[in-house]
């Protein structure tokens, strides 16, 4: 196990979101880049703003690393000693920030831009009206995973009440070059659920990929009554805390018409779905990097206008697949794929479903790890998320709450869903998930 300031190991889930990230950016005009936003009820200081940002982000290096390999063809996150130049904040006036129809253009059109350099992984822009402001940090997924970037920024505003800087950082990790017939176990454990997965064609939309292809996004923003609805109606269906599985089977229903329409043959649909496998025990070093694994949902198309089934096999794949420790044994196996090049591991990923990787992806972040209700003094009213897909599949839904409301967003591929298609999934959406009434 190596303990260092300036170099970090990259397990088998950050090579699979390096590898993504190659294959984003083979396929779309950027990488795997996303966004994590607050709304603030009032206008952020831009220079009080600015001035903090640099003086927390001076304690961590690891924000202008970049992936390298040993001699052993190991890959790793090579830090500098120290930070070589500013974090970069864009500010843009807006003239109005009280609903989403300004702002959404905004965080569309900053979606297509790609980093700098290998060395920058992270940057914020301000979008500020006469009354409010919208901070956006848009963020590597290959440095911080969907709930480290809410932990970031939930670090950054506790840093205003403590005086005492966290001070040098190392990461604890290892090459992972033992433990061989673990590996190849799991790796088999694993071969063998992608083979049961690969009998059934997936359903996928028709898309076409470029380095002119960006994102578009659709937030679905419900109040605290319309939450507590579908919480209510998550509990009677699902049950206690299975808030996850019913989100995806309402997100599967609403789809289902939709496919109907316009997808090519298919007999299931395959949903991988994101599994965090944080410990908790060193809560400021997983910021960083990912900690997360997949679980893979499939069900037959024509279980597909049915809810109340739709529910009963998400969770019972759910149980079945981690009393089975399939999120973890991904994990582990991943670590055998470290050795391929980037461009050979994004073809590996095609290869067992015939290129159809899924119907779409889905993410549930629950709670968020961004605790504090205000933000430098501003309130926070909403916290969004805004991240991209892999193409293919192109679509994905990704939901969290913050002060008891949920939002929802819909990501495509450029070209993918035309406005009425949208409308159409938003109020089917909204109806089966029970923010309104059927």
């Amino acid at each position: 196990m190596l303990e260092s300031r300036r170099k970090r190991y990259l397990s088998g889930s950050d090579w699979v979101i390096t590898a993504l990230d190659h294959l984003l950016k083979a396929t779309t005009c950027s990488g795997n880049i996303c966004q994590v936003v607050l709304q603030l009820d009032s206008v952020l200081d831009e220079a009080a703003f600015r001035a903090h940002l640099n003086r927390f982000a001076a304690q961590f290096p690891v924000l202008q690393g970049r992936v390298t390999r040993d001699m052993l063809l190991a890959p790793y996150w090579k830090i500098p000693s120290s930070l070589k130049r500013e974090i970069s904040l864009q500010v843009s006036p807006l003239d109005d920030l009280s609903s989403s129809r300004e702002l959404l253009p905004e965080l569309i059109r900053i979606a297509r831009l790609p980093f700098r350099d290998e060395h920058e992984h992270i940057a914020f822009h301000l979008f500020s009206d006469s009354r409010r402001s919208a901070l956006v940090m848009r963020f590597d997924h290959r440095l911080f995973d969907a709930r480290g970037a809410e932990s970031f920024l939930n670090r950054l505003q506790q840093s205003l009440h403590d005086p005492n800087p966290d001070g040098p950082m190392s990461f604890r990790s290892s090459i992972a070059l033992t433990g061989w017939r673990r590996k190849f176990q799991a790796g088999t454990n694993v071969n063998r659920r992608i083979i049961a997965l690969s009998r059934s064609t997936p359903r996928a939309l028709p898309l076409r990929t470029g380095p002119d292809k960006s994102f578009g996004y659709r937030l679905l923003c419900f109040d605290q009554r319309e939450t507590a609805a579908m919480y209510d109606k998550a509990d009677r269906m699902a049950g206690y805390l299975m808030e996850s599985p019913f989100i995806l089977a309402a997100v599967t229903l609403s789809l289902h018409d939709l496919f109907d329409l316009r997808s090519d043959r298919g007999e299931s649909y395959l949903v991988p779905v994101t599994m965090d496998l944080r410990t908790g025990r060193e809560p400021l070093k997983e910021l960083f990097f990912n900690h997360v694994s997949y679980l893979f949902y499939q069900v037959p198309v024509q279980l597909g206008a049915n809810l109340g089934e739709l529910v009963t096999q998400f969770k019972q794949q759910m149980y079945d697949q981690v009393k089975s420790g399939f999120a973890r044994d991904l994990a582990e196996a991943s670590l055998l794929s470290r050795i391929a090049p980037l461009p050979l591991m994004g073809r590996l990923m095609h290869v067992p479903l015939k290129g159809k990787m899924a119907s779409f992806v889905f993410s549930h972040l629950g709670r968020s790890a961004f605790q504090s209700p205000e933000f430098m003094g501003r309130r926070v009213d909403n916290l969004l998320h805004l991240p991209r897909v892999p193409a293919p599949p192109g679509l994905g839904f990704f939901s969290s709450l913050f002060n008891d409301r949920l939002t929802l967003c819909i990501a495509h591929l450029d070209g993918l869903l035309e406005e009425q298609e949208l409308d159409l999934l938003e109020r089917a959406l909204r109806r089966n998930l029970g923010a309104e009434p059927s």
